[in-house]
């Protein structure tokens, strides 16, 4: 525990150097003009009682008012440029001093009013803003409170970052007051200079609130690659990550693991349901002893996953009645997936008939160190991990294990089976040949917008693209964006996508489940010979349930254009996959 707090103190200091922080400097940097000699401590105060707050206990907030974060945010925004207002005219800044000096409880002088109450306002603000690059601690920490689990320990750790953190900022705040009054012509110009730093304020807030200081971290990021790896390298170390699995409660995974050996035999993590059991009876691996059971990490709109699905159901056909338990452990990447009717209809789809799990809280995720989709886990019939794969393929591999864990079992266990030695091979499934990435529609997590509109949360037009670059979403016309998905709100809207697979699949869904009916053109053409399952003769896709669409499905991996035109509006969509 103390190494936790003493590394997350080290990790607060560093962070300052983390190109994350970049768009939030000019903020500090205004704490060295104007006010009192204590409106620097005031900004660090109400940063440490913000930053530690929200970060622990925002998600509850949310769940329990239903306020969104970004009211919250825009409210910081708002506070920010008051401050820079306050800097920059006079009048404004003697009414603020009046202010604070009523809501004081002791009524300070001017300096100090205006001094540490304004500057613990800021703080306050920056806290909510202060989005940084974290490393292996904080993003735990984070983790625990996005399910809710605030320990004693989380509020250490957090409080110990916090501090860190504001220990270079005090050295900025305090450094530029010195050099203030040191030297003459500064001195001198001092209005002069809290009124720049009040406009650079003013104009940083704006830039937050339309989401500019992103797209300038991409920029910075751009032309400097390198800048800011490896800050937080020292968190990532063997004894980090035990005190990390204490705080998290999770048992601990053999820390030597190698994709595709074996390893030092350990014992598996207990199943920690997330859900319903879909296709059986709730199962616990304790009660699997004297079986093989493969745990299979996946979600059903994760084309990787649908991939390995066939092999999956071969494998539980094939050795299910020789001492094999193949379970799907069913954690979802969008909100829908973890709808258990929806789980269960794609099982249906897919002719899954083994035991599903649902782990809508990443609990079993987290158990197992998980960070992929998918990943099969194999566990010998003395309940040890003695297998790993991440992602598709290796699946001779994978089945030439099986059997062997099944031999080991029968030898030792006294049984006499006949295990087939034949491995599954199937035409159906390939390893991907697609150089596109899946790419996002949501507001979270898209990376490679190019409508040349700060992508963000509410609703936007969006004009035809003059220049469509590769793996660049383009949409045409207006949609409402959400964190999840983007909804199109226009008979005119488009999407617009220039990729290289072989399969390109559509993740989507409309507001009410009433169909809505999309054209679906190929290089400028409606898809005819390419077209996917999905598709009509007519090159339409009708859209309905929440689910993955196949739009093409060609004989080679080639590069293409697709264009879909929404026909009517109410689609909403949440990612592009390529296979």
């Amino acid at each position: 525990m103390l190494l936790l707090i003493l590394f997350a103190f080290l990790g607060g200091v560093v962070t300052i150097l983390s190109p994350c922080i970049l768009p939030i400097l000019p903020i500090v940097l205004s704490g060295s003009v104007g006010g009192g000699k204590k409106k620097p401590f005031g900004i660090v105060t109400g940063f440490v009682v913000s930053f530690t707050f929200f970060t622990l206990f925002l998600t509850s907030i949310v769940k329990a008012t239903g306020v969104s974060p970004d009211i919250l945010r825009n409210f910081s925004v708002f506070v920010l440029i008051a401050f820079g207002l306050v800097l920059i005219i006079p009048q404004i800044q003697a009414k603020m001093e009046m202010l604070f000096s009523k809501l004081a409880t002791k009524v300070p002088n001017k300096s100090d009013g205006e001094g540490f109450s304004g500057g613990f306002v800021i703080g306050l603000s920056l806290g909510l803003l202060w989005t940084p690059c974290v490393g292996p601690i904080l993003a735990s920490i984070i983790s625990l409170a996005f399910t809710g689990t605030v320990t004693g320990s989380a509020v250490i750790i957090t409080l110990a970052y916090a501090v860190g953190t504001t220990l270079p900022m005090l050295v900025i705040m305090y450094g530029g007051r010195n050099l203030l009054h040191k030297v003459p012509w500064l001195l001198k110009n001092t209005t002069k200079i809290q009124k720049i730093f009040g406009v650079i304020m003013i104009v940083t807030a704006i830039g937050i609130f339309f989401n500019i200081d992103r797209q300038f971290q991409s920029y910075v990021l751009e032309k400097f690659p390198q800048y800011g790896t490896g800050l937080t390298g020292f968190e990532d170390s063997d004894l980090i990550r035990d005190e990390l699995d204490n705080i998290n409660k999770v048992e601990k995974v053999d820390k030597n693991m190698n994709y595709d050996n074996n390893y030092t035999v350990v014992p598996a993590p207990e199943l920690i349901v997330g859900g319903k059991w879909l296709n059986s009876k709730p199962l616990r691996l304790e009660d699997l002893r004297g079986k093989v059971v493969l745990l299979d990490f996946m979600t059903y709109t994760c084309i990787n996953c649908i991939r390995t699905f066939p092999y999956l159901n071969t494998w539980y056909d094939k050795y299910k009645d020789n001492g094999l338990v193949v379970i799907g452990i069913h954690t979802p990447e969008f909100e829908f997936e973890k709808d258990p009717d929806n789980v269960q209809k794609a099982l249906d789809d897919f002719g899954i008939k083994f035991p599903v799990m649902q782990d809508n809280n990443y609990d079993t995720w987290r158990a197992y160190k998980n960070r992929y989709w998918p990943r099969k886990y194999l566990i010998d019939h003395n309940g040890n991990i003695v297998y790993d794969h991440a992602g598709e393929g290796n699946y001779d591999i994978t089945e030439k294990k099986i059997q062997e864990l099944l031999e080991q079992r029968d030898r030792e266990l006294g049984i006499n089976n006949n295990i087939e030695k034949d491995i599954a091979k199937l035409d159906n499934v390939e390893t991907s040949q697609a150089r596109s990435p899946e790419t996002y529609f949501g507001a979270l997590r898209n990376q490679n917008f190019g409508s040349g509109t700060p992508f963000q949360k509410g609703t936007q037009t969006f004009a035809y693209p003059d220049n469509i670059k590769p793996n660049t979403l383009y949409l045409v016309g207006e949609w409402n964006i959400q964190d999840e998905y983007a909804e199109a709100k226009s008979l005119d809207a488009k999407i617009i996508f220039r990729y290289f697979a072989k399969n390109n699949f559509l993740v989507a869904t409309t507001d009410d489940e009433k169909p809505v009916v999309i054209d679906v053109k190929l290089d400028g053409e409606l898809v005819t010979k390419n077209k996917g399952s999905d598709v009509d003769g007519n090159g339409q896709v009708q859209i309905s349930q929440e689910r993955l669409y196949r739009l093409i499905e060609a004989d080679k991996a080639d590069e293409h254009i697709i264009e879909i035109n929404i026909t009517e509006p109410g689609l909403r969509v949440f990612a592009f996959t390529f296979g």
